[in-house]
């Protein structure tokens, strides 16, 4: 019996990764650097879940020699530019610079209809969670979702199950009884290796990942309705 329905955050429930890259070069561009991502780039950056772990990733591929000279002293240049990325995309985020994906709300309105459960599970960190839904669905989103995984209570990115493990942990759930949706091959595998069915809705980030191994893959949640999924979990 289907029960919850879990989502993933960046890609799936709102486009926002160009805004993410953005936020990346505003960043860069306050700190002197003289980097810069661009979409190509950027796409191939996206292979590499959470934001600083992509700094640092993309750090040792332009300064392969690169040590730690001083004691943090790299991990510590890596989180204030992280910070004032964030801070960047929050307030863009609160000005409306990105909505839901088609289709998010009336699935989510109809899982609650019918006394499912809500969750999500994202390697993000909170603040980005709330920027989002507080913008989207408002002051009181928290209370729309039973339970809530991300970089704060699941550090070990995707595509490690960490996360939904977590998840399926606090909704008392069997894997089984859930459905996740995300947009990246990371995302799929995280939710595969916590033996979670999984509908794709892809980004123009992730449209050439393999997701052959997803329930389904649709271009947004405005093509799932409950009916749809429990007829595709039946098939």
């Amino acid at each position: 019996m289907l029960q919850a329905l879990i989502f993933d955050v960046d890609g799936t429930l709102a486009d926002t990764e160009s805004l993410h890259r953005e936020a990346f070069n505003h960043a860069f561009a306050q700190a002197g650097l003289g980097w810069h991502w661009d979409e190509a780039l950027y796409t191939g950056l996206l292979e590499v879940s959470g934001g600083k772990e992509r700094l640092l990733h993309y750090w040792r591929c332009v300064q392969p020699d690169l040590r730690e000279l001083e004691a943090g002293a790299v991990q510590a240049t890596i989180d204030r530019l992280h910070a004032v990325k964030t801070a960047w995309y929050e307030d863009a985020v609160g000005r409306g610079a990105v909505a839901l994906r088609p289709g998010v709300l009336a699935l989510m309105d109809e899982a609650r209809g019918q006394g499912l459960q809500l969750a999500i599970a994202t390697t993000t960190s909170p603040v980005n969670i709330a920027a989002l839904l507080r913008t989207a669905i408002g002051p009181d989103w928290r209370l729309h979702f039973r339970a809530v995984g991300d970089a704060s209570n699941a550090p070990v990115k995707k595509p490690h199950p960490q996360v939904y493990r977590r998840v399926l942990t606090d909704l008392g759930l069997a894997p089984e009884n859930c459905v996740a949706f995300e947009d990246s091959a990371n995302g799929l595998a995280a939710a595969a290796g916590a033996g979670l069915r999984t509908v794709i809705t892809p980004t123009a980030f992730t449209a050439h990942h393999d997701f052959a191994d997803a329930l389904r893959v649709v271009p947004d949640l405005g093509h799932v309705s409950l009916a749809r999924l429990r007829e595709w979990l039946r098939a």
